[in-house]
């Protein structure tokens, strides 16, 4: 985004709203979807929002009083098609990890529940799907982690979606609710680094989620983008320098 791409901003956040679209998060009791539900309300930019998890999320802040949630049991998404129909845009942050759910577990939350989401939200009229992946993504890599995020995201091409964004994220810093603390020595690290080095390997939850809502306020003809962590930085701080 170049400095008049920056100024131009505002602007198209007004032109978005103005369309009065409609969009869903899935996973939005993760960090990221947390994060992003927040500045979806912060800046007001869809008439409605819609929460589609497998529990009912409560909320302290005032904002969140009109989100809709959608309480569905992913083993059994057919019989939950109608949580999926009407949403203009869709976020996928859904994830888990091989060491809390097991080898199986991850698999089935990582490929098997974003794909059938996302077949669900594209026969529900999405179109404009954005998915969180991983650096590094890639169906090939010896890694399973990163072969099923490279799995699942040309499983969702596959789709055809108007319009499909891919955001593969570093190391994602900040601060999380539940102990991961592998992660947390993770980030202890990253944060310690020289910037350009730590900058190339991760990123704050908060860059990765101004740069999905910076990005989906763009209009784009692409069919298919791929954001890695260097445009991730550039899109997300696009607003000039973020405030911690």
């Amino acid at each position: 985004m170049g400095m008049a791409e920056t100024e131009a901003l505002p602007k198209l956040r007004e032109d978005f709203r103005m369309q009065n679209k409609s969009v869903f998060i899935l996973g939005a009791s993760g960090e990221t979807g947390r994060q992003l539900l927040k500045e979806i309300l912060a800046k007001s930019l869809f008439s409605r929002v819609t929460v589609i998890g497998r529990r009912k999320l409560t909320f302290d802040e005032e904002a969140c009083k009109n989100v809709n949630q959608e309480v569905v049991d992913f083993e059994k998404l057919d019989d939950y098609a109608s949580a999926f129909q009407g949403h203009d845009v869709g976020f996928c942050c859904l994830g888990t990890t091989r060491k809390k759910a097991g080898v199986d577990g991850f698999v089935r939350v990582d490929r098997d529940y974003v794909l059938k989401s996302a077949e669900l939200a594209k026969a529900g009229g999405c179109k404009h799907f954005n998915l969180v992946s991983s650096k590094g993504a890639d169906k090939s890599s010896n890694f399973l982690y990163l072969q099923v995020k490279g799995e699942v995201e040309d499983k969702v091409e596959e789709l055809q979606f108007d319009r499909y964004s891919i955001f593969r994220p570093g190391v994602l810093l900040c601060d999380r609710q539940e102990s991961r603390p592998s992660e947390w020595l993770v980030r202890k690290f990253f944060g310690s680094l020289p910037q350009s080095w730590a900058s190339g390997h991760s990123v704050p939850v908060v860059t990765v989620v101004r740069a999905m809502l910076n990005n989906a306020v763009r209009p784009s003809d692409k069919k298919k983008e791929l954001l890695d962590n260097k445009a991730i930085h550039h899109l997300g701080n696009a607003d000039g320098p973020l405030k911690p």
